[in-house]
């Protein structure tokens, strides 16, 4: 804040008591004719001073008043069928390696040879035991058919076209859906958060014996805060939760939970996914005949039961992306 900059400059601390904090003597930077004021409404310093003293202060102000920079968090939240999880997972492939300062991306799975050709980002290998340096410990798991990729966690650079297109192919042939695409920008080492959702009311009876009315939350909540290392890469603290609305056991609903929380290590533009978190119904589907299929002892030779096992599982995309300062300090 400018407050905090003129307190710097009139030789008091930040909370406005005068004198050093160490215990030595502080000085200001004005003379004796140089005042400082400070407009709140626009967090404008004014100073009025010599030119030396003014030059003296430009340099202060330019060491500390650096531009916080922001990060802008790009997501996708995926509900997807078990056969797409295994399809993705042998496509995006397993890690990277640097060679001279030149990043190769390493990607695998049981895909034709020409997967290089067909706009991925990466080189195709057969075997990944065999690479410089070894890469096996990178393999992370989204179940893919092939066992090159079998793990719960993965990160990966995409290319974000190659995404797109995985993900409205999913969509279009009925494999999952993209249940919220959420962008938001937070400045450095501050949380953000998304919520979508819904508060379910209830009865409860109180102490006195009167009902009142409480509520539950069941949302869609994507929480992450960002922190860029020097070298412009960004560690991100993940939390994401859908719930939805279960049972009522005795007048009280119930909220079915998946969530996935995380800390990881990743380069600007990185795309990471999060998976591993299953959920599996099993249903009793009959198709029959109007009439004929109620009829006794016949009704059987018009109607079909069929028993469905489905098991789906939620990924998050997260591609966090450094937002580059546009205005500079005059």
């Amino acid at each position: 804040k400018a407050e905090d900059i003129a307190q710097l400059i009139m030789g008091r601390s930040v909370q406005g008591k005068g004198g050093a904090t160490n215990g030595g003597q502080a000085v200001s930077l004005l003379s004796k004719r140089g005042s400082v004021s400070v407009d709140k409404r626009t967090n404008t310093l004014l100073v009025r001073d010599t030119a030396d003293n003014l030059e003296e202060i430009r340099r202060l102000v330019a060491k500390i008043d650096i531009p916080v920079r922001q990060v802008l968090i790009e997501s996708r939240i995926v509900i997807a069928k078990d056969n797409f999880a295994r399809d993705l997972g042998s496509r995006i492939g397993i890690g990277r390696k640097e060679t001279s300062g030149i990043t190769t991306s390493l990607v695998g799975g049981g895909l034709p040879g020409d997967l290089a050709q067909s706009g991925v980002y990466g080189t195709f290998i057969n075997n990944p035991a065999d690479s410089d340096p070894p890469i096996e410990a990178l393999t992370t798991d989204l179940r893919v058919s092939n066992p090159m990729g079998a793990v719960n966690f993965l990160i990966g650079r995409m290319n974000r076209e190659f995404l797109r297109l995985e993900l409205s192919a999913m969509q279009a042939e009925g494999k999952g859906e993209v249940i919220s695409s959420p962008r938001l920008i937070t400045s450095n080492q501050q949380p953000a958060e998304i919520r979508q959702g819904v508060e379910i009311p209830y009865l409860e009876a109180s102490s006195s014996g009167a009902a009142t009315v409480s509520f539950k939350e069941a949302v869609l909540a994507l929480r992450v805060t960002p922190q860029i290392t020097p070298d412009d890469r960004i560690i991100l603290d993940l939390a994401v939760h859908k719930d939805s609305v279960g049972q009522v056991f005795e007048g009280v609903p119930s909220v079915n939970t998946r969530a996935v929380r995380t800390r990881v290590l990743v380069d600007n533009g990185e795309t990471v996914v999060l998976g591993g978190i299953y959920e599996r119904t099993h249903n009793n589907e009959t198709d029959k005949i109007p009439l004929l299929g109620d009829l006794p002892a016949v009704g059987a030779l018009f109607r079909q039961t069929r028993k469905v096992d489905d098991k789906s599982e939620l990924l998050i995309f997260v591609t966090p992306k450094i937002v580059k300062q546009s205005l500079k300090a005059r």
